[in-house]
């Protein structure tokens, strides 16, 4: 089965990371650019996860998972290589409504990570639904190199507009018709 694509506002929404190594600090990376309710437990944390931690002032708590770690949580990223902690965390979320999401084994997944751009109030995510990450990575890294950087204040600009101009037809033949005139201006090929 694939997963649904789906983005959510996830300001309010309180997160825990399990696991402090390379994987953890790349899903932190992700995490921190729409939220900064973030806990982190685990023994070990690599120097680049603690400078982020540090960072953007996330609460960490430098020890193993212990069960109900979990409790008020909505989402859980487990990131460590230890594939019985992950089916525990995941068994342990059944019949909460605690999404998790463990790194390299959609079997214990409610979620996956997609990868992304973003550029201002522009989100594009790819997924493979886990088939291959790394090609999900190369296409991102591709569709990067083709947006053009002023995409987000042009996004600003249509969102100012969207909230001036009464709705309806005009409003939206003039707004198909800016986004025409930027594509052909700013997109090449």
């Amino acid at each position: 089965m694939s997963f649904f694509p789906m983005y959510m506002n996830m300001k309010h929404l309180k997160v825990l990371v399990v696991g402090g190594g390379y994987i953890a600090t790349e899903k932190l990376e992700k995490l921190v650019d729409f939220t900064k309710e973030i806990t982190v437990i685990t023994i070990d944390v690599e120097m680049e996860a603690k400078m982020l931690i540090e960072k953007h002032a996330l609460t960490l708590h430098q020890r193993a998972y212990q069960i109900g770690d979990i409790v008020g949580f909505d989402i859980v990223i487990v990131a460590t290589d230890t594939v019985t902690l992950h089916k525990e965390i995941f068994e342990e979320s059944r019949g909460s409504r605690v999404l998790v999401n463990s790194v390299d084994n959609t079997d214990y997944c409610d979620f996956i990570f997609p990868s992304y751009v973003q550029k201002g109030d522009l989100t594009i995510a790819f997924s493979t639904g886990g088939a291959s990450p790394a090609f999900a990575k190369q296409i991102r890294r591709h569709f990067e190199k083709i947006i053009p950087d002023g995409v987000g204040e042009f996004l600003q600009k249509m969102k100012s507009l969207r909230s001036e101009m009464p709705k309806g037809k005009e409003r939206m033949k003039y707004f198909d018709t800016l986004v025409e005139k930027y594509f052909k201006e700013n997109f090449k090929g």
